[in-house]
């Protein structure tokens, strides 16, 4: 660190010089292409190995100055070449030169002649000046803030062209610097070859200037369309307009340059240490998705799958292990877990979506410490600097409709809101296999939210976010004679109800220190209180939640900006009452704590390791450390590592209501715990993957294999084979693991065709107490093919939108049903079985959209889905046995208007 930070010293010494001396060059300074910072480290130590005493290089002038005694000058500038950089003596080759990261690919113009550049127009088009950086936008509103914050910086002029994603600047180097310029640009929002945008200013900047984060720089931008010779209808229109206005347009045009917002619908960050998957709500609108559990079933990431019969209750899946051991966050604040982790992925609306972020294996340490398979975050809508009102309507051919109505504004420059209503119902009494049973709850939902934003960040440095959310949800299942108006001892038909209230309040507010925009602090805050009032049959269960959680970041850097680190400080209140049958269950879990996160950024490679300590009061106190590593060997060649550890305490009431529609008794064995008298459940995570992007019929194509593990200490197994007629749960003893492997291709044969394959191969086992089994309802084997088709747009911006998906799932481990008598006993293994889903759009300008979709086309149910359905107060009856879908092929119609 002191080394780096004397060459900082030097260097500034030695430009320092420079201006005095009219920048003439000394008779051991030369020219040596380079941009970033990354490429001053690799030039400076090329040429100190090489045997230079001294080596400073200047990112501004493209000079190195060394000081040697014996080796040669040629020598050095020979060595720095073999580094990847171009000089006034010798050129590095092209492999070395490719093989560098995508922020140092200068432009390799210096040793060509005016006359190799007349007969290559084409690279006289992307030739990069000395006074030339690359910097991200998209639009016109980008080139003014860009222009305005190089001005304020202390340029003399800039002049920003979206067509090569680069400004060019002019200034008094003994006023001010480049470096200090692209500092001020990155505050304003732009990401460029020196330095990026923190992700609070760039979410705050107006949809339309949200430009892609991930393309190379020297690439051209996916959400610009370039057209050559031609100039897009509305480039006219556009020159007349202001900045403001430019916002109304969804299509913009500077330069000739058309932005089209074209980025993709999922896409694998390439710059996270993580394994991370950015989907846009793009990517929600290829299939119904009216609430989070239907939002990834063009994914291959997770599993989507129904896990009761009765109750119609569908779960997540990751990594081949349940739904509750992925931290499921909504704002980056916990959602869905505790009480709400049977029935919370009905409760986020499909289209108040404005983003997910899924990650595969070890999160983050800043965001808790329960994550052991990953994380799944969502984003609401609240990005607009226009007022847009959409409405939604949606019914299936079965008797479910739905209403949702958004509607994002500015207040003024600073301050804007979201309103956010939902409404669903489903009212058909739908029994597809003839069982007696509903094959799903029938009910209804109201649910509300209100989402207030301030952001000043570029002024003063403060931003904030409040949101406030109502739910209220009935539901009824069971038999279809049902009648949920009789009092329990006069029914004689078995029902099912369910009623839910929720309500939670959250904020989140930030401060980014003036003149340090690496420097930052955030306090979220966050209270959710959740009841659920609900029987089975004739067994009641109740449970009530509060929950209060507070989280406290500081971000800095220590040095520059290749070392960055977070600090802060959390609490977790959980305060729970549950009542099943007679047993009144009460517990309060109190968990302040603790964390550190470090972020180093070298040449190809990006390392970041964090640990947190929490202070249990009735886990004892947990130490979670997790680290990721990622290395790019080429920029499109990148290998991911990661490990970590995470802990949580099992629910086991609220988690395993899936089995609560059955005669099943419920025990647990006891082990000195002080959770339902069991211990925490420790997991470690380890994960490895590799990412290739290639071209492919002339277009870009990726593929990337992934591989995790994940081992358990005291996991709370939920033993469904010791006896049909029993639950039993306990803590591990011995082993208990899950193996992960997932690869995927996706490439586009053919323009607007997409193509996403995969294949995913699970082997997940515990210890039960009879011995070492495969856990049940998980699949070894399972396909994935998405397709997805779009014809070109027209003048009024309509086009049409083709999307299938075909899920195979293979053969899945039954629980042991064997002690039943011979008509109630279950195979020992399940068949496989396909799904196939399909959807047609049809978007008839910008406002309106229309779509007809089928889900399960092939019409693959699950026959004997209810246990001894004939007799549902017997022992043997069981609605928890479900492996593959209840319902046969089911299709449905929506509306989309934007008003």
């Amino acid at each position: 660190m002191k080394l780096h930070i004397s060459r900082l010293i030097l260097g500034a010494l030695f430009l320092f010089t420079q201006f005095i001396s009219a920048q003439t060059l000394s008779k051991n300074q030369f020219k040596v292409k380079g941009n970033c910072e990354m490429c001053k480290t690799r030039i400076e130590s090329a040429a100190k190995n090489a045997g230079a005493k001294t080596a400073v290089y200047s990112i501004d002038l493209q000079t190195l100055t060394i000081e040697t005694d014996k080796v040669s000058t040629d020598d050095i500038l020979k060595k720095v070449a073999e580094a990847g950089h171009d000089n006034e003596k010798f050129k590095a080759s092209d492999k070395t030169y490719e093989g560098l990261p995508g922020c140092c690919h200068y432009n390799r113009d210096l040793q060509e002649s005016a006359q190799t550049e007349t007969h290559h127009p084409e690279h006289q088009m992307n030739a990069k000046k000395e006074n030339e950086f690359y910097v991200r936008g998209n639009c016109a509103s980008c080139k003014a803030r860009i222009e305005k914050a190089a001005k304020g910086a202390g340029a003399d002029a800039a002049e920003w062209n979206a067509e090569k994603q680069t400004v060019v600047l002019n200034f008094d180097p003994s006023k001010t610097s480049s470096d200090k310029i692209l500092r001020a640009i990155a505050d304003a929002g732009h990401d460029n070859e020196k330095y990026k945008a923190s992700d609070a200013v760039y979410n705050g900047l107006p949809g339309c200037c949200l430009y892609d984060r991930d393309f190379t720089f020297g690439e051209a931008n996916p959400k610009v369309h370039y057209e050559e010779g031609t100039q897009h209808e509305d480039h006219k229109e556009h020159q007349t307009l202001s900045a403001k206005e430019d916002h109304k347009k969804n299509e913009k045009s500077i330069d000739g340059v058309v932005v089209t917002g074209s980025k993709a619908a999922t896409a694998l960050s390439k710059k996270e240490a993580g394994l991370v998957f950015n989907i846009d709500k793009k990517e929600l609108l290829k299939a119904a998705c009216c609430n989070l559990s239907e939002s990834f079933e063009t994914n291959a990431t997770v599993d989507v799958s129904f896990s009761n019969a009765v109750t119609g209750t569908k779960q997540l899946k990751m990594l081949g292990l349940d739904q509750k051991y992925t931290s499921l966050t909504k704002e980056q604040l916990p959602e869905i877990r505790g009480l709400a982790s049977a029935y919370g992925l009905n409760f986020i609306p499909g289209r108040w979506i404005e983003s997910i972020q899924l990650t595969k294996g070890g999160s983050t340490v800043t965001n808790g410490y329960e994550s052991i398979t990953g994380q799944i975050n969502t984003e609401l809508l609240k990005n607009a600097k226009e007022p847009e009102t959409s409405l939604n309507l949606f019914s299936d051919f079965n008797g479910r409709a739905e209403i949702n109505i958004t509607n994002v504004a500015p207040i003024n420059d600073k301050w804007s809101h979201t309103f956010l209503l939902h409404g669903n119902g489903t009212f058909g009494n739908t029994d597809m296999n003839h069982d007696g049973f509903l094959d799903r709850p029938k009910g209804t939902q109201i649910n509300a939210a209100y989402l207030l934003n301030y952001n000043d960040l570029e002024k003063s440095g403060f931003g904030s976010h409040f949101g406030i959310n109502f739910i209220r949800d009935e539901r009824t299942a069971g038999q279809v004679d049902f009648n949920k108006k009789l009092p329990q001892d006069d029914q004689t038909a078995y029902g099912v109800g369910i009623d839910i209230s929720r309500f939670q309040v959250w904020n989140k507010t930030g401060y980014v220190f003036k003149g340090k925009p690496y420097q930052s602090i955030g306090w979220m805050n966050q209270y959710v209180y959740h009841q659920q009032d609900s029987f089975f049959g004739w067994r009641n269960y109740a449970g009530q939640q509060h929950t209060y959680y507070s989280n406290l970041i500081f971000e800095s850097i220590i040095g520059n900006t290749n070392n960055k680190y977070k600090v802060g400080a959390s609490f977790l209140y959980d305060g729970y009452k549950e009542t099943y049958l007679t047993d009144d269950l009460r517990r309060n879990e109190i968990v302040p704590g603790i964390f550190a996160e470090y972020t180093l950024t070298g040449l190809k490679y990006t390392l970041v390791a964090g640990s947190r300590v929490d202070f249990h009061n009735l886990a004892g106190t947990q130490f979670t450390p997790r680290v990721n590593f990622k290395y790019d060997f080429t920029p499109q060649t990148i290998l991911r590592l990661s490990a970590g550890r995470g802990f949580r305490t099992a629910n086991v009431f609220a988690e395993s209501q899936q089995y609560f529609a059955s005669n099943r008794t419920i025990t647990i064995l006891p082990n000195n715990g002080n959770i339902y008298g069991l211990k925490p459940e420790i997991a470690w995570n380890y994960g490895a993957s590799l990412q290739q992007e290639f071209k492919l019929f002339g277009r870009k194509s990726s593929i990337i294999a992934d591989f995790f593990r994940t081992d358990f200490q005291d996991q709370v197994l939920v033993d469904l084979d010791k006896s049909p007629q029993q639950l039993t749960f306990y803590n591990l003893e011995g082993k208990s693991f899950a193996n992960s492997f997932q690869t995927q291709w996706d490439f586009m044969p053919v323009k607007n065709l997409e193509v996403r394959l995969a294949y995913k191969y699970y082997d997940v086992q515990a210890d039960y107490i009879g011995g070492r089994r495969e856990v049940p309802f998980m699949a070894k084997h399972r396909g994935f093919v998405n397709l997805a088709y779009s014809t070109n747009k027209n003048d009024k911006g309509g086009f049409w939108s083709f999307d299938t998906t075909l899920n195979w799932v293979g053969k899945q481990r039954l629980p042991d049903t064997s002690s039943n008598p011979q008509e109630f006993q279950l195979p020992a293994y399940s068949e496989s079985y396909a799904i196939l889903n399909a959807q047609i759009s049809r978007n008839f300008n910008k406002k309106i959209r229309a779509y007809l979709g089928g889900e399960n086309l092939t019409s693959y149910y699950q026959k004997n889905a209810i246990v001894d359905f004939k007799r549902p107060f017997s022992n043997y009856f069981d609605g928890g046995m479900v492996y593959a879908p209840i319902m046969k092929a089911n299709f449905y119609v929506g509306l989309d208007v934007t008003f």
